[in-house]
């Protein structure tokens, strides 16, 4: 079972007990899956056309508990059908729902109160939305038709603080979040709190193993210009000793240029540790960076020679 699967069957279990919170929820599924029906003689009823079971049995647990309304349902291929037929039922419908007054997404009314737009939130992301298993990436998004209705949705989840952007996919407007954080506090918004565990879990995982993979780059990252900065080293000394000679170097330099070529493998600590009197790491640094200066030197000075001969 996919990771959305398991958020929406959660959400799909959570029925609130607050009337108001009902309708709002009941708001969000028909906005995405409902029609208006106006019959001829100019009557009202109510059409529900989902291809989700989980989200038509919602639907009509909902109904049944905010106005307990008789829904008839009929299944058509892989789509199910959920019908208020008689007029006064669905004008009442409409009404709790302020769905006659021509707002884009939702009226304010509906989600005058926090709970009411958690419900509505969740109601949306039931219908319409969709979450990315966090072991492959992070990434929510929600379907809403228009720029409009995109932009109403992103300021209601600005309520809780969880920042959404939006785009435009083949003339539908997508609303979406990609931060692992973000989609957390969604889920918690909405109350898939089981579901946010597991997102938690796997996330928490992901940024252990990412720091532990970014620790050892870094690692074998200082090793690599260790033993590069040696082998650097150990050439410009092994040139001097090969030119010219340890006699015409300083005495602690000397014995620095022996110690470094009879231990190539050693720290700069333990190297520092076997002069007499021992020196520090960064008095061990000083001196190689002098040898390696003065095996620059007569490397240029042989290079002018031959230049002159």
């Amino acid at each position: 079972m996919s990771f959305s699967r398991k958020v929406k069957e959660e959400l799909a279990e959570q029925v609130s007990k607050a009337r108001h919170c009902q309708i709002a929820e009941l708001t969000a599924l028909f906005h995405c899956c409902g029609q208006v029906v106006r019959n001829q003689d100019g009557k009202f009823s109510a059409k529900f056309v989902t291809e989700n079971l989980t989200v038509a049995r919602k639907y009509s647990i909902l109904i049944n508990k905010a106005f307990h309304f008789h829904v008839e349902m009929t299944v058509r291929g892989h789509q199910y059908i959920l019908y208020i037929l008689e007029p006064e039922e669905a004008f009442t419908f409409f009404q709790a729902m302020k769905l006659l007054e021509g707002k884009a997404l939702v009226h304010d009314l509906v989600v005058q109160r926090n709970c009411c737009k958690r419900a509505f939130i969740r109601g949306l992301f039931l219908a319409c939305g969709s979450v990315t298993d966090p072991d492959r990436g992070y990434h929510l998004e929600l379907a809403l038709g228009t720029l409009q209705k995109a932009e109403e949705f992103i300021r209601l989840l600005g309520a809780f603080d969880v920042e959404a952007k939006c785009v435009e996919r083949k003339k539908n407007y997508i609303v979406y979040v990609k931060e692992g954080a973000r989609i957390v506090d969604l889920l918690n918004v909405m109350g898939a709190h089981v579901a946010l565990m597991d997102f938690e879990n796997v996330r928490i995982l992901k940024e252990m193993r990412n720091s532990i993979n970014r620790q050892v780059n870094c690692e074998t990252a200082n090793i690599k210009k260790t033993v590069s900065a040696a082998t650097r080293q150990i050439e410009d000394i092994q040139y001097i000793k090969e030119t010219s000679g340890f006699g015409m170097l300083p005495k602690g330099l000397a014995e620095m240029a022996r110690i470094r070529l009879e231990h190539a493998e050693v720290s700069l600590k333990e190297l520092g540790q076997m002069l007499d009197p021992p020196i520090g790491k960064s008095g061990v640094n000083h001196r190689l960076r002098k040898l390696s200066a003065i095996a620059e030197e007569m490397r240029n000075g042989v290079a002018e020679k031959n230049v002159t001969d």
